[in-house]
């Protein structure tokens, strides 16, 4: 699968200035982000990481175009994020396939609505069967989501996020609902793709070790409400990376130890809802 062309500025390809999100609620104005300011470069993994309420999400939401900022701007490729579009892609921690529609036509779907008008139906359908093999996932193109599993459905929600060819893309926990087992062979896969792929990633998580495991840096949000950036750690290991050999690994230990640090020392724990 092709990549996005470089910009003149790879170095901020995801460019937030001075964001704040504001929600009116019936109790009050709530301040879930204030000045938030943060570069990702194309071609980086960032995670985003901190206590449950502390906007992590909403900071996904604003990327994605789901939601638009209180005040300041998020751009994407030097053009203002406005609203969603094809070049960013999300996966949620729900995959939110159609039940009723095989895995090959709920990726077609996705790859129809952004090829649609310029390719053909053979094209497209040769899109949706490199998308599904990217995964894994070409013997289960014929089944339904309710005829395989929970990690499966998973692989198709990434197939279908990558199939539209996606500048960057953005994972609100996507492995937050899986046993621990599906969890870390989705992780593993989801390194060889980005790989493979070369994609901006930009998610949301609450686990430490994945977000060492992933990360080229995680940034670390301060507790809500009027959450904002606490600190951003570069994880200095090089790629391509293996889990079992960064278990022993010393510079593995230290940033996960800075982590914890951040979230379970300085931030204390918190229960909230996002």
């Amino acid at each position: 699968m092709s990549t996005a062309a470089f910009t003149a500025h790879p170095e901020r390809f995801i460019d937030i200035q001075s964001v704040e999100q504001t929600f009116r609620t019936r109790k009050g104005d709530f301040p879930a982000l204030r000045d938030i300011h943060l570069t990702v470069a194309q071609g980086e993994f960032v995670t985003l990481i901190g206590h449950s309420g502390c906007g992590k999400s909403t900071l996904l939401n604003l990327i994605a175009g789901l939601t638009r900022p209180t005040a300041g701007v998020l751009l994407c490729a030097d053009r203002e994020i406005k609203g969603p579009g094809p070049e960013r892609a999300v996966v949620f921690q729900n995959h939110s396939l159609l039940p009723w529609l095989t895995c090959a036509d709920n990726v077609y779907l996705a790859v129809e609505r952004v090829f649609g008008a310029t390719e053909n139906k053979a094209r497209l359908r040769e899109r949706t069967a490199a998308a599904l093999a990217l995964v894994g996932l070409s013997h289960a193109a014929a089944k339904r989501p309710g005829e395989i599993s929970g990690g499966m459905k998973q692989r198709v929600g990434i197939a279908r996020a990558l199939s539209m060819e996606p500048q960057v893309l953005l994972m609100d926990e996507p492995f937050g609902a899986l046993d621990a087992l599906t969890r870390a062979r989705l992780q593993d896969e989801l390194l060889e793709i980005v790989a493979r792929t070369r994609s901006t990633v930009v998610m949301v998580t609450h686990d430490v070790d994945e977000a060492v495991l992933l990360s080229d840096r995680i940034v670390m949000l301060t507790n809500g409400p009027a959450a904002t950036i606490g600190e951003v750690l570069t994880v200095d290991i090089e790629r391509p990376r293996h889990r079992l050999a960064l278990a022993d690994d010393t510079r593995y230990q230290r940033c996960r130890k800075a982590v914890i640090d951040f979230l379970y020392t300085r931030q204390g724990h918190v229960e909230k809802t996002d």
